[in-house]
């Protein structure tokens, strides 16, 4: 009958002193990760997003040929060191 009470405690994810339960921590860290992954997705989709990756992308690029310049320099140097 639908009239009757339940007799099913009702799941407010703490327990009887208050203190939240596994599952309901569980499940809030859950909700914030899904939040988060689909505000870096959404926000990557936007100009703004594209621009600072590709942004990144330069820099990391720049980076790599600047590193590749003092290692061939400091080949040269020991080659030079060593006649």
């Amino acid at each position: 009958m639908p009239d009757e009470p339940s007799t099913e405690p009702v799941d407010t994810g703490y327990t009887a002193d208050g203190v939240p339960t596994f599952e309901s921590v569980r499940e809030k860290i859950e909700t914030r990760f899904s939040t988060s992954i689909g505000s870096a997705e959404l926000a990557a989709e936007t100009p703004e997003g594209r621009s600072l990756e590709d942004q990144y992308d330069a820099r990391q690029k720049a980076a790599a040929e600047r590193l590749a310049q003092i290692r061939q320099s400091m080949a040269t140097d020991r080659d030079d060191d060593a006649h």
